[in-house]
Formats: structure tokens, sequence, C-alpha cells
């Protein structure tokens, strides 16, 4: 948004329903709130229906907060997104783990992932566990001596045509997109129905699971633990 970094906007595209929320950073009490019902039964997302809806609503958000959207924050649903799992292993280490280590295994955890996924791009990287000498953890143990270490990771990957698609119909409202989110993931942390879901979104963005790393800028706001190594290689 323009000159206004005070708030967050949201939109939930799934086969089923769209949403488009606005939100305070601050409280992150809600000052617009849209639902567009489309079919429960469908299962393939509806480019056209996301247009209308847009076009419905942008310029309501506009008027209602005085200002433009530049950027929105994506989170879909459809069977067209797919996990990837992969497993990278370091054998005769004999030193202490540290991040320069875990980075480089990580660097060629995402190159394989690269070969594999033609014309899809990954929208997360999630840790699921690390084995160290046959033990396995769910946070890095630091500063540890092994011999052996290897990681469990998990790819979650779109279509890059989905995301052209999308880019598209944004473009027509000079939007851009901001970050991409997978509600399959969200819903892991929707442990409590009261909670604002676009919160826990936000939440998950700005790194609260410090086992997803992101591949981001060096200009980059704080996203979690591996923020820094992610740059040498993004």
């Amino acid at each position: 948004m323009r000159d206004n970094l005070n708030f967050e906007v949201f939109l939930f595209f799934s086969p089923e329903k769209i949403i488009l929320s606005v939100n305070r950073k601050s409280d992150f009490v809600s000052v617009f709130n849209k639902e567009f019902f489309i079919n429960e039964k469908s299962t393939h997302l509806d480019f056209e229906k996301l247009n209308f809806f847009l076009n419905e609503n942008i310029f309501k958000i506009e008027k209602t907060l005085g200002n433009f959207i530049e950027k929105v924050n994506l989170i879909i649903k459809s069977s067209d997104l797919f996990n990837l799992q992969l497993s990278i292993k370091k054998n005769d280490y004999n030193k202490k783990i540290n991040l320069n280590t875990i980075s480089s295994l990580l660097k060629d955890a995402k190159y394989q992932c690269n070969n594999t996924i033609h014309k899809n791009k990954i929208i997360h990287i999630l840790i699921d566990n690390y084995i160290i000498d046959n033990h396995s953890y769910t946070e890095l143990p630091l500063n540890q001596k092994c011999e052996n270490f290897s990681l469990d990771i998990s790819f979650i990957c779109i279509p890059e045509v989905m995301v052209g698609k999308i880019e598209g119909i944004l473009k027509t409202y000079q939007i851009t997109l901001n970050n991409i989110v997978s509600s399959k993931y969200i819903e892991r942390y929707l442990n409590d129905e009261s909670v604002n879901y676009f919160h826990i979104v936000s939440k998950i963005i700005d790194g609260h699971n410090k086992n997803e790393f992101k591949i981001t800028n060096k200009t980059s706001k704080n996203m979690g633990f591996f923020e820094k190594f992610f740059n040498l290689f993004g």
C-alpha cells in the first residue's frame, strides 16, 4: 500500500470460495473482510470468478482506506499444489554442526528439488527432522559434534502457470504478489477457532515456524532462524 505500512492485505483463493481481508498490523483488527462463495463441490480454481471478485471489491477497499493496494499475501488451496520430500546426508563429518554446514545441505537439496519440479515453484521449505548419528531431532542442536547427520526436508510447490495467471489478474489492478502461502500448511496451526486466520498467516510469513526456511533478498525482514544463510544462495 503506497505510503502506508499499517495494513496487511490477504487474498484467500480456493475452489470453494474467495476471501479478501485487510487487517491493521498493530492489533490485527479487520478493517475490511469480504467473502465470495463459489461452489463447495468444485475442485478447480475459477480464475474468471477471481477477476470478477477483485473487480467488485478492490475499489471499495481503496476507498475505505483512502489508499491504494500495492501488494497482497496470497493463501491458496488447490489440489495442484504438491509436497516433494527429500533427505540429504553428510557422512564422516566429525565436526560440530554449524549454520554453514546446514546451509550447504539445504543448498544441495534445493538444487535437487529444482531439477525435479520443472515448471513449478517452491513456496515453502520445511525441515521435518534433523537426524544426527541416528538420533532424530525436531529442532537443530547447534554445536553438537557428530559423525553423520542428515535432513528430512519437505518442499511445498505450486505450478508456475497458476502463479502466472494470478499475477496477470492482479496486474490489472496494479497489484503484485507479496507472498504465496499454502492453506494446507496453515491448517497445521489452526488449533483455536477463535484465532484470526489471517493473523496466523501473518505470523507464518514472519517466521513463526523456526523450521521453515525462506529464500529472501538481502534487504528482507527477519524471517526466521536461518534467514541469513539463505541470502547466500537466494
